[in-house]
């Protein structure tokens, strides 16, 4: 990224100067990206609101033009960015944290397009909502000279498992056209109550989101929801449980969650979408976490073009509640 001047900063994760006009030119990287999603990344800590109105007032100019929000960025794009008061940008937890430090241990692949992390149960994966950090926070701590750092996809808070996170503006579109073509294949293991049926591969349900004053998410079936599928593979079974391999076809909301409370066997320790007395059985055994984990990931990579397969390993938890079950 450019910029013609010299009290601007270029580092896609920190806040411009604010009380001059900024003059930047988008770099072949930002090719394709929307404008309004360019601001709201370029200019840290600033409202949604206030940069919708500067670029409905026109203030933003490309090329000496006014643009809609919905603008497609070209390479050597002049965009002009107007003063505007920001909020401090809060600083990176520091590398030398032992939370942050620990992160490294759960990196299973790392290029310099991508990373692939298995991320522990608990670890949200952006900080807010009183969390100091999360985890694209940590990383960045972590590689503090990476200039692009986004997170890929989501994972609830309490699911585990493989993440993608991009290193470079190009891998993430590459990476986002997968998952809207459903040419990545996701694959997670959930720890479900009583006996799976063995003829019952998929369950085709619509979801509707719903957020409650406090600010939870709660997720339900209804006719008024968006189409939702996913398919499953039995893996184990066991006296009062079955493990199931969960594929989602579409990317919903708590979508494996629901879907599997909806055919009637709800995930082992889920706090929403549970099952109180099947929680205790496997509380009993040690379990005390959501048995919910993204345990494979198959995609083409975004620089080679080579279809690669990444798996991450059970934690210890996991490992131990599938090895009682055995017994």
């Amino acid at each position: 990224m450019k910029t013609s001047d010299p009290s601007a900063v270029t580092s896609q994760e920190t806040t411009p100067a604010t009380s001059q006009v900024q003059i930047v030119e988008a770099e072949p990287d930002l090719a394709g990206q929307r404008v309004d999603n360019f601001l709201r990344t370029y200019l840290k800590g600033v409202p949604k609101s206030l940069i919708y109105r500067i670029l409905r007032k026109g203030e933003v100019r490309v090329n000496k033009k006014r643009v809609k929000p919905e603008y497609k960025l070209a390479a050597g794009d002049i965009i002009r960015i107007p003063p505007v008061r920001v909020s401090e940008t809060p600083e990176l937890p520091s590398p030398k944290l032992e939370r942050i430090a620990s992160l490294e241990q759960h990196i299973l692949f790392e290029d310099n397009h991508l990373i692939v992390f298995n991320k522990p149960s608990g670890l949200a994966v952006h900080g807010g909502s009183g969390l100091s950090f999360g985890l694209i926070e940590g990383l960045r701590a972590l590689r503090p000279d990476a200039k692009f750092m986004e997170l890929v996809h989501r994972l609830d808070r309490d699911t585990s498992g493989c993440i993608l996170v991009a290193k470079k503006r190009s891998a993430l579109r590459h990476m986002h056209e997968q998952l809207r073509n459903s040419q990545m294949d996701k694959r997670y293991h959930a720890l479900v109550a009583g006996q799976w049926p063995q003829n019952r591969f998929k369950v085709k349900a619509p979801l509707q989101k719903n957020i409650l004053q406090s600010g939870e998410r709660l997720v339900s079936v209804s006719e008024q929801g968006k189409p939702s599928e996913t398919r499953y593979r039995i893996l184990q079974q066991f006296d009062n449980a079955t493990l199931v391999e969960a594929s989602p076809i579409t990317g919903r909301t708590h979508q494996i969650r629901v879907h599997c409370l909806h055919a009637g066997h709800p995930i082992a320790c889920d706090d929403k979408y549970g099952d109180a007395e099947f929680d205790k059985k496997m509380k009993a055994v040690g379990l005390n976490r959501l048995f919910l984990h993204a345990a494979s990931l198959r995609l083409t990579h975004p620089n080679t073009e080579e279809v690669v397969t990444f798996t991450a390993p059970y934690d210890e938890q996991l490992s131990h509640t599938v090895n009682a079950l055995k017994k």
